[in-house]
C-alpha cells in the first residue's frame, strides 16, 4: 500500500520525498530557528533519507551527528544545518509522517463497522498500526505487518507492543478477522503464534475480544495457556465484545448474558489462582463489564497488580471507587441548597448510585444519578464513556438541576468536546444550567458535588489511545 502523502512536497530536492514531516513549531534559538526553519516548513529528511515517522526521526538523532534538510510550506525555500549531539528544536505536526497503517481485517466484531453516521472523520478510521501500538497502547492484530517492519521493531527495541490476540488456535482466529488477502503484505504475519515468537525479544501486552460461544469456554483455556508460557507475554486482558445497534450486513454477534458472564469470571479466577501460585503474578485480567454483568463483586486494588491494563476497561470501577468515601468528612449541610444531577451508562450507574449513597444524608444537597438510555449507538451500548451530547439532552429536561456534572470520559482528550461534537458550552446553553466534568476519581467527584466548583478533570482512566493520537493529529 503506498504511503498517505500528508502535505504535497514542491521544494526543490534531490530525494524526490514521498512524504514530509510538517513542522508545528520551532523552539526558540534552537539550531533549526538559527538555520532559518520556521513553523508551517517540513521536514524533508535527515542524514539524506526520508523519515517515516518520530521513531525513525528520533534514531536519526541517536548516532550523534545529523544532517537535516527542511523546506519552507510554498516550496520557494530549503535549507540543510547539522547538529552534534543536540536536538534541533523541530516540533511536528504529527509522529507518523508516511500516513497511519491501516487495518488488513475485516473482523466480524469491529466497531468501526458498527458506527453510526455523523460522526467526526477519525472515529471510523480503521487504524492497525504498530507504531502507534508502541507509542499510545493501542492495540495492533500484526497481520499487517512486513518482514522489514518486524526487523525494525527488533532493531529498535520498540517495547513493549499491545497485541489484539483473540485466539491463538490459527483456524479460529483467521475465521475471527477474516484478513483481506490483497492487504496482508506478508502472508506469515497471519499466523499469530508464529508472530509473537518472532517478537520474542519486545514485551507485549495482549488482549482477547470474547464472544459467548465463540472464542471463550475451551478455546480461551487454550489461548491462556500459550500465551503465559511465552517469557515475553507480560498480560492478557480478557474483554468482552462490544455492540452497538448499527450492524448492518454483519454477521451475528451478541453480547453476554449474565450467567455466561459468570462462567467466564470463574474460568479466569481459577487461571488467576494457578497463576499468582506458579508465577507469581495472576497475568489474566478481566474487563470490569464481565463482573458487573455477571452481578458479581469487583478485584480489590491488589487484584489488579498495578492496573497496567486500565485502558482496556480493566479495573477501571475499582480504580475510580479507590478506598470510598470517608463520611466523617463530609458536611452535614450545605451552605446554599444545590440539586445536582450526575449522568451515567447504564452499566455503571447502579455502581455509582451506590458509592454516592453517603452523601444522601447531607442536609441542602439533592442528588441523582441518571442512567441515560444511549440513543446515539442503541440501548446494548452501557458503557458511560460512549454516551453522546444527544442523549444528554434528550433525557436531562432544561433547567431541572443547579449542577449536571459528567464523566470526563464522555469527552474527546484535552477538550470539552463530546462524541458528537457537542461541547460544554452547547449543553450549558441548551438545558440552562451549570455543566461541568465529575472528577477522575470518586474524592474529585463528591469535592466537585459538596462544593459545587468543578476541578480540572482531565480524561479518565488513563486515556483513550484513539483520542490521543486523534488530539496528535494522526487522523
Amino acid at each position: 500500500m503506498p504511503p498517505m502523502r500528508l502535505r504535497p512536497f514542491t521544494a526543490p530536492n534531490t530525494l524526490d520525498a514521498p512524504f514530509v514531516a510538517p513542522i508545528r513549531d520551532v523552539v526558540e534559538g534552537s539550531p533549526a530557528e538559527r538555520a532559518g526553519v520556521r513553523p508551517g516548513w517540513s521536514l524533508v529528511s535527515i542524514n539524506g533519507a526520508w523519515v517515516p515517522d518520530v521513531l525513525a526521526y528520533r534514531r536519526e538523532l541517536g548516532r550523534g551527528a545529523a544532517t537535516l534538510v527542511a523546506c519552507d510550506a510554498a516550496g520557494e525555500r530549503s535549507v540543510r544545518f547539522e547538529v552534534a549531539w543536540e536536538d534541533p528544536g523541530l516540533e511536528f505536526d504529527d509522529v507518523i509522517f508516511d500516513g497511519l497503517r491501516l487495518c488488513a481485517n475485516k473482523c466480524e466484531f469491529c466497531y468501526v463497522h458498527q458506527m453510526p453516521k455523523g460522526f467526526r472523520k477519525s472515529l471510523y478510521v480503521m487504524d492497525d498500526d504498530f507504531r502507534t501500538s508502541f507509542l499510545y497502547g493501542s492495540f495492533v492484530t500484526l497481520t499487517n505487518l512486513t518482514d522489514t517492519d518486524v526487523q525494525r521493531i527488533l532493531d529498535e527495541q520498540l517495547s513493549p507492543l499491545y497485541v489484539s490476540v483473540h485466539a491463538t488456535d490459527e483456524d479460529l482466529r483467521a475465521d475471527m478477522l477474516k484478513s483481506w488477502r490483497l492487504k496482508v503484505r506478508d502472508p506469515r504475519a497471519t499466523r499469530i503464534r508464529d508472530m509473537l515468537e518472532r517478537l520474542a525479544p519486545i514485551e507485549l501486552f495482549t488482549q482477547v475480544v470474547a464472544q459467548p460461544g465463540r472464542n471463550d469456554g475451551v478455546a480461551l483455556d487454550g489461548t491462556i495457556e500459550y500465551l503465559v508460557s511465552l517469557p515475553n507475554v507480560q498480560a492478557l486482558a480478557v474483554v468482552p465484545v462490544g455492540l452497538t445497534e448499527h450492524r448492518r450486513n454483519l454477521p451475528e454477534v451478541r453480547g453476554y448474558a449474565p450467567d455466561e458472564a459468570a462462567e467466564v469470571v470463574l474460568r479466569v479466577t481459577r487461571w488467576q489462582e494457578r497463576l499468582l501460585r506458579t508465577r507469581g503474578s495472576r497475568m489474566v485480567f478481566l474487563a470490569d463489564e464481565f463482573y458487573l454483568v455477571a452481578g458479581r463483586a469487583l478485584p480489590a486494588a491488589a487484584a489488579y497488580e498495578g492496573f497496567t491494563m486500565l485502558e482496556n476497561g480493566v479495573g477501571m470501577v475499582r480504580d475510580f471507587l479507590g478506598s470510598g468515601i470517608d463520611e466523617t468528612a463530609l458536611p452535614r449541610r450545605l451552605g446554599r441548597p444545590r440539586r445536582v444531577l450526575c449522568v451515567s451508562g447504564a452499566l455503571f450507574a447502579p455502581v455509582l448510585r451506590a458509592a454516592l449513597a453517603p452523601l444522601e444524608g447531607i442536609e441542602g444537597l439533592e442528588l441523582e444519578v441518571r442512567s441515560l438510555v444511549n440513543r446515539t449507538f442503541g440501548a446494548v451500548t452501557t458503557v458511560t464513556g460512549l454516551l453522546a451530547g444527544r442523549d444528554v439532552l434528550t433525557q436531562v429536561r432544561p433547567g431541572e438541576a443547579d449542577l449536571l456534572l459528567l464523566s470526563p470520559s464522555m469527552l474527546k482528550y484535552g477538550t470539552e468536546t463530546l462524541l458528537d461534537d457537542r461541547t460544554l458550552d452547547d449543553l450549558r446553553s441548551e438545558l440552562g444550567m451549570a455543566v461541568e466534568v465529575g472528577g477522575q476519581d470518586l474524592l474529585e467527584l463528591v469535592d466537585t458535588i459538596v462544593s459545587g466548583r468543578a476541578g480540572n478533570a482531565g480524561p479518565q482512566f488513563g486515556y483513550s489511545t484513539h483520542a490521543v493520537k486523534e488530539a496528535a493529529g494522526q487522523h
